[in-house]
């Protein structure tokens, strides 16, 4: 008896990291000071130096059940970017900049070109957000999860200086807010979406006109990377008052999440279109319109409180980084919350 009769290749193991390297590599900054392959990754704290109060913000999350899409599709390279965007979207939404990320995934069997497959989405997210990627760990577990299963989650670090945290501590009556576009249904609410589609390959390749594409390829689209934008919106000169990812929860739980105590926010439904996906889902699954906005970002993947004043900056500023935004409402006073009408 031995390891790999146990259910455990250590050479799949060592494949897997041979393949994954020049996806790691291709994430490396100037500050990562440890190759692949070390028991720890090691960061220079020379990126935040020159801050006057340098503040770390961290963020940890996973795909969740959207993988079960991935698993149908046979699809691996993009639910990667989906771990790190629910991650790094979170540091942002603070005012930080991420700096490193770390992966975990744990797979029923190691097949080292799927695993590879996996991590060329994470490295591929970290790109988008400027994260190094300098570590990680594939664990094979044979009996506690199917041999063609896996779960992703991950771990990011960032900084922002102290004085520029966001904490909406200053949010007043009168702000407006900035709606993102998302690129659909992100990585929540998936265990709904499959109860209301049948999780299969027939139903999954299925074409719909109003999608312009099929169900699978509109579903596993990836989150949407807001650090970019963020940034671009600061390098404007805007101060962000207010920041929501907006994620499970939806519209309802998120929004109030950036808010302080004494005011809340009047959300303007048709100030946007809303994404056919999130149509189709409603009317296939009979799903009441409050709970599309309390589960779903319903088409707007992050929202922004700004003063009235810098709102044409801020979305100047959005678009120049190619985002697609909107002026979706406004702060009143009131008990904290959120009002859609």
């Amino acid at each position: 008896m031995d390891y790999k009769n146990a259910g455990v290749d250590i050479e799949a193991g060592y494949k897997s990291v041979e393949l994954m390297k020049e996806h790691v590599k291709s994430t490396m900054r100037k500050e990562v000071l440890t190759g692949l392959g070390g028991f720890s990754g090691a960061f220079s704290a020379a990126a935040f130096k020159d801050m006057e109060e340098p503040t770390l913000v961290s963020g940890t999350d996973g795909v969740g059940t959207k993988l079960k899409l991935a698993f149908i599709m046979d699809k691996h390279d993009t639910v990667g970017i989906d771990c790190v965007a629910m991650c790094v979207n979170d540091i942002a939404c603070a005012g930080g900049e991420p700096l490193f990320f770390l992966d975990y995934i744990a797979c029923g069997k190691n097949y080292p070109e799927k695993i590879a497959d996996i991590v060329s989405g994470v490295a591929e997210g970290c790109k988008q957000s400027n994260a190094a990627l300098i570590g990680g760990e594939t664990a094979e577990m044979p009996g506690f999860y199917p041999i063609d299963e896996y779960d992703l989650a991950g771990f990011a670090v960032g900084v922002v200086d102290k004085k520029d945290l966001i904490t909406g501590q200053n949010i007043k009556a009168g702000d407006k807010l900035i709606g993102i576009a998302s690129t659909g249904v992100h990585s929540n609410g998936f265990s709904l979406v499959r109860k209301v589609f049948d999780m299969t390959k027939e139903s999954l390749d299925t074409y719909y006109d109003e999608l312009g594409k099929t169900l699978g390829e509109a579903l596993i689209a990836p989150t949407k990377i807001y650090v970019k934008a963020l940034r671009s919106v600061k390098d404007a000169g805007v101060t962000i008052k207010g920041c929501s990812h907006i994620t499970g929860g939806g519209f309802y739980e998120n929004i109030p999440r950036m808010l302080p105590d004494n005011v809340k926010a009047v959300v303007k439904k048709d100030s946007y279109e809303v994404p056919a996906i999130f149509k189709l889902l409603a009317s296939k699954g009979s799903i009441e319109e409050d709970m599309m906005y309390n589960t779903y970002n319903m088409g707007i993947g992050m929202v922004l409180a700004v003063d009235s004043a810098d709102v044409e900056k801020t979305m100047e500023a959005l678009k120049a980084a190619g985002e697609t935004c909107y002026e979706i409402g406004e702060v009143v006073a009131g008990d904290k919350g959120v009002d859609l009408c």
